[in-house]
């Protein structure tokens, strides 16, 4: 094994999901941007989504599989949709703004209550 990826396999299971969340957030975005007229950012954007997956593996690896799909979709859904309000111009309603609180919400929720450490 690689020291890299020994490193990897180490790392704190909520920050590779973190990460695999916020990763999710750009591959999900990007998609308004993919096409063959832009293969640079249709690249990148399956490059973020490999990634995305990759580090959802590392932390389903030691937490819950249903915490940590839950924690990593509910990130992406949230950060897509603040996307969409500040970068696209999608309307920021009251009750958007109320589900979004009520997702954030349920990530804690499973965070607190998952049973895994860290």
């Amino acid at each position: 094994m690689t020291e890299a990826l020994r490193l990897l396999t180490q790392m704190n299971p909520w920050l590779a999901l973190a990460i695999a969340g916020l990763l999710e957030v750009g591959w999900a975005s990007g998609f308004k941007f993919v096409g063959p007229q832009r293969p640079g950012i249709s690249l990148l954007v399956g490059l973020a989504m490999l990634l995305s997956f990759g580090f959802l593996w590392l932390a389903t690896q030691k937490l819950p599989i249903g915490t940590a799909y839950g924690v990593w979709t509910g990130i992406g859904a949230v950060g897509a949709a603040t996307v969409g309000i500040l970068a696209y111009g999608e309307p920021a309603t009251a009750i958007r703004l109320v589900c979004i609180v009520l997702i954030v919400a349920g990530i804690v929720g499973l965070k607190l209550f998952s049973g895994a450490g860290a």
